[in-house]
């Protein structure tokens, strides 16, 4: 069997690791030009999503959220008066 960087749990079908080494999956490794490639394409992505704006209605939610939380906060507040 081919060894690779990567080597995976060998598992039963029960989804519990299995006891002989037989059922182990090595997946093959990445040529280094593909990694990169793969990476500074995820990155590139998640930068987009974390610059992206939070849409209005999501901050109008949080809002809401927070004023909920701030009113629950003061009526047990006034409660331990």
């Amino acid at each position: 069997m081919a060894q690779g960087r990567f080597t995976g749990v060998a598992m039963s079908k029960t989804k519990e690791p299995a006891e002989d080494s037989t059922d182990v999956v090595v997946a093959p490794e990445l040529d280094p030009q593909i990694q990169e490639f793969v990476a500074r394409s995820l990155q590139a992505h998640y930068e987009s999503i974390v610059r992206a704006p939070v849409p209005d209605r999501f901050l109008m939610l949080l809002a809401q959220l927070e004023d909920q939380e701030r009113k629950a906060a003061e009526d047990k507040s006034d409660e331990r008066r």
